[in-house]
């Protein structure tokens, strides 16, 4: 996929777990919110305190999102990047996702998925992705069968 910059970029993370990948991307330069539910954000917030040293850490900031829920507490389309690692699972959660999604992003955001195609719904989803938003495979690691997708608004070029 080539290299990116995220100097200075804003990042927001889902489903952040142990927050590895927000803490990666805060350590290159993102100023990064990492997102979970209530339940995980305790650990979600000792794996940043103890992984981040302390001039970086007022760049990740820890906060509750339930996906389709606590949305008003976020500015719509103010990341330039979203990140999700293996977030891709529940069927359930589907319209709630692509609801978030398609609320945190703007024209310019950048959406990068990773996860395991293993089920007809992991299929179900990326036609639901594709359904709002242009989406391409840009790696898939045939050893861990982990596949990368990045996601951005459709071009509205053709309304015009």
């Amino acid at each position: 996929m080539g290299v990116i910059d995220l100097r200075d970029r804003s990042v927001i993370e889902l489903g952040a777990g142990t927050g590895l990948l927000g803490i990666v991307a805060t350590l290159l330069g993102a100023r990064v919110t990492i997102t979970d539910r209530a339940a995980a954000l305790e650990f979600l917030e000792s794996n940043v305190q103890a992984n981040l040293p302390p001039e970086i850490r007022p760049r990740a900031v820890v906060k509750e999102l339930t996906w389709g829920k606590d949305l008003g507490n976020f500015s719509p389309g103010a990341f330039d990047f979203i990140l999700g690692a293996d977030i891709v699972y529940l069927e359930e959660t589907f319209a709630e996702l692509l609801q978030t999604l398609d609320y945190l992003c703007s024209e310019q955001t950048v959406i990068l998925l990773s996860c395991r195609i293993r089920y007809e719904r992991d299929h179900k989803f990326l036609k639901m992705l594709r359904g709002r938003f242009s989406v391409s495979e840009v790696h898939y690691d045939s050893s861990k069968d982990v596949h990368i997708y990045k996601a951005q608004r459709a071009s509205r070029k053709d309304d015009f």
